[in-house]
């Protein structure tokens, strides 16, 4: 029998994997969900055989699918190695990788790709650009940085995006609060509440930007730059946050804060990685952008795919 299987057939097969719906497999490969739909039913046509379960939630493969999926396990890292080496030999290993971040979250996921990073680019100088920044790419266009994490793709001359992933934010208070047992929080809700952000400005906080504020909603505000110290605020009654999913899952889980969706449509944060347009075709670039979705789907709770606005 004439093989049909193309690397494009085995990112589909780890996608399904990943994520567990066709849906979302169909945005990490970027592709529409009928075209996903048509590779998977090319593969079972030539192999006569199911690959998975059709109504299972999450997706569980057949036997043959199983195969297939360790196939792309086993193949997939060799490719990705090939190809940064080829990468490496065409353009040489050294450069210079300086990050800056305009969200304070960023860390939780930002430093186990920068670990997995540097020793596939031993010589490439990676560093993060000390402290919150306001404007990373007015960082970049000065060349006092050469990848910027945001949560927009704002157009703009001389800059290109990379696509990192989508996240949840979920509304917070303390187990006492009124707000506790409400299973899905809306604007108004927001209303007669002390808001405690990260010390930033408005337009940074989607909460602020795609829900309140457009819904006329204004609350007074209480900062901090810790996580650690939100989420101590709102157990003591001091207000309200809204916070990722991901950042707040392990005090959930020790029940100092409950959580909630905003929204019935839960209120959903973006992050893009922001390069000069002039350097956009190094591959350590590329790969350091790869890594971090990788890892941040494997380590986090929460997240989505995400494509270019």
């Amino acid at each position: 029998m004439d093989s049909i299987i193309e690397l494009r057939h085995l990112k589909t097969l780890l996608a399904l994997q990943e994520t567990g719906s066709v849906s979302l497999a169909a945005k990490r490969v970027f592709l529409t969900q009928s075209a996903l739909s048509h590779q998977i039913r090319a593969l079972e046509q030539h192999y006569d055989t199911a690959l998975f379960e059709r109504k299972s939630n999450p997706i569980r493969f057949t036997p043959a699918g199983e195969r297939l999926l360790q196939l792309a396990r086993d193949l997939m890292p060799l490719v990705t190695a090939a190809e940064r080496e080829i990468t490496q030999i065409v353009e040489g290993e050294a450069g210079e990788l300086r990050v800056a971040v305009e969200c304070h979250t960023c860390f939780d996921w930002l430093m186990p790709a920068m670990d997995v990073f540097r020793p596939l680019w031993p010589q490439v100088e990676l560093d993060i650009v000390s402290g919150f920044q306001a404007d990373p790419v007015g960082l970049l266009l000065t060349h006092r940085a050469d990848l910027a994490i945001v949560s927009e793709a704002v157009p703009q001359a001389g800059i290109v995006y990379q696509p990192l992933f989508a996240y949840e934010m979920v509304g917070l208070c303390a187990k006492d609060h009124p707000l506790a047992d409400k299973a899905v929080w809306q604007a108004a809700d927001f209303a007669n509440d002390t808001l405690i952000t990260y010390p930033v400005p408005d337009d940074m906080l989607d909460l602020l930007r795609k829900v309140l504020l457009p819904a006329g909603i204004n609350p007074p505000r209480r900062h901090s730059e810790l996580t650690v110290a939100i989420i101590q605020l709102v157990a003591s009654r001091r207000g309200i946050a809204a916070l990722p999913y991901w950042t707040v899952m392990p005090y959930l889980e020790k029940g100092y804060v409950v959580a909630h969706p905003i929204g019935h449509t839960p209120l959903q944060s973006e992050l893009y990685a922001a390069m000069r347009s002039d350097d956009a075709d190094k591959g350590f670039l590329d790969n350091f952008c790869q890594i971090v979705r990788e890892r941040s789907f494997a380590d986090l709770p929460g997240l989505s795919p995400l494509s270019l606005p």
